[in-house]
């Protein structure tokens, strides 16, 4: 029998509790948040996360802790085996991610590169 594929990013008790608020806010009917990176910064790449209106054919689905995660399947690559955390404090609000395949990161933190 088959070993179940690891799910391509894991989620803390604080980013599911956040992922929660933002969808119990939400003014439009959402399924989840979709996590894409995009092109930015000045490493190159940033993380996006918005609301998710509908599940899209390639997406890749995390369902953790009650809540639902959509990963853009262009995404996905850059992705594997991160974390995805919820932080409020002194220094920053916003979720972070802890990402393996990161070989760096710009000063101010907002792009990375693989």
């Amino acid at each position: 029998m088959a070993r179940p594929l690891p799910k391509a990013i894991t989620i803390t008790d604080a980013a599911a509790e956040r992922v929660k608020a933002l969808m119990s806010k939400a003014t439009d009917e959402i399924v989840g948040l979709r996590i894409g990176v995009k092109a930015r910064g000045c490493s190159g790449l940033s993380y996006d996360v918005q609301y998710a209106k509908e599940k899209l054919k390639f997406d890749e689905v995390v369902e953790d802790k009650g809540v639902t995660v959509l990963i853009d399947p262009a995404a996905v690559m850059f992705l594997i085996g991160s974390e995805m955390d919820y932080v409020d404090d002194k220094f920053q609000t916003g979720f972070v991610f802890k990402n393996p395949n990161e070989k760096g990161r710009c000063g101010c933190g907002e792009s990375f590169h693989v």
